[in-house]
């Protein structure tokens, strides 16, 4: 599977978030704590809203630990909202077209997971796509295919919404082909002002997925924690593993769960697909 990291609040510099952590995103390229795999060497990729109208995107298929040009870029970029996202293929080319996070206009998108026999569902799947976004699917990912099944179903207006339309379609036509568990995700995704995330699989028993504690709470907590007094009041990570073992500075993100981060505040929502009638 993959690990990933959604941040919003006041700019940091990317190393901040990919390096420094006792438990970067880095690290867990090779030493992952409660992934799948212990190893996520296929790709990564790094998303950040800065001066333009969309966000940036970089890309590359060496491992994250083995890539200069990311210390380099992140030991000078700065961002207010990041999304990374280190990954370990289920089956797809190790690419460029095949990292996260995906981007269509002001949005962005990555995965953790895996649409369970996507080859069997791939041509039903892509069919569903609305044709006028179908010419920007690049690579050959479930991944890139769910988001473009979000997008097909709404996601730019209403992403619970969408979201729980692709993930019913993926298991009725998974189910429709003898699938039992078609779908296991975490997925995030962002406009640039707000990130949904989103904890759920057929079976039940979905990865790993945790947020930050109130930024104010964890500094009553450790009034000599440098980290913590250079982070705005409404800074928040999502994360599919802790970066640290800082103790109450992580919560577990529900089973069958939209989480909702705009600003300083969270909302959970309870999340389940919506199958066509």
């Amino acid at each position: 599977m993959c690990r990933w990291l959604a941040y919003s609040g006041s700019p940091v510099l990317l190393e901040d978030l990919l390096y420094k952590p006792e438990n970067s995103l880095v690290v867990q390229s090779r030493h992952s704590r409660l992934g799948v795999e212990t190893i996520n060497g296929d790709g990564f990729g790094v998303g950040w809203y800065g001066a333009l109208e969309t966000p940036g995107i970089y890309h590359s298929t060496e491992p994250a630990w083995n890539d200069r040009n990311l210390q380099e870029l992140s030991a000078h970029a700065a961002a207010g909202r990041v999304f990374a996202h280190i990954r370990a293929s289920t089956g797809t080319a190790v690419q460029q077209t095949n990292c996260h996070p995906f981007r269509h206009g002001r949005w962005l998108w990555m995965h953790n997971g895996a649409i369970a026999d996507f080859k069997l569902l791939k041509r039903d799947l892509i069919l569903a796509v609305d044709p006028a976004l179908y010419t920007e699917i690049e690579g050959s990912t479930d991944s890139e295919l769910f988001f473009f099944l979000a997008l097909t179903f709404g996601l730019e207006e209403d992403p619970p919404g969408a979201v729980a339309r692709a993930v019913g379609l993926i298991e009725e036509t998974g189910r429709r082909h003898g699938v039992q568990y078609p779908i296991q995700m975490t997925v995030a995704t962002t406009d640039g002002t707000t990130t949904w995330a989103f904890r759920y699989s057929s079976e039940g028993r979905s990865r790993s997925l945790f947020r930050s504690t109130d930024v104010s709470t964890l500094r009553i907590q450790y009034p000599d924690n440098p980290v913590l007094h250079k982070l705005s009041e409404d800074a928040r990570l999502v994360v599919s593993e802790p970066l640290g073992d800082l103790h109450g500075a992580w919560r577990e993100v529900p089973e069958s769960t939209c989480l909702v981060v705009q600003g300083g505040s969270e909302e959970l929502h309870g999340f389940s697909p919506t199958h066509a009638r």
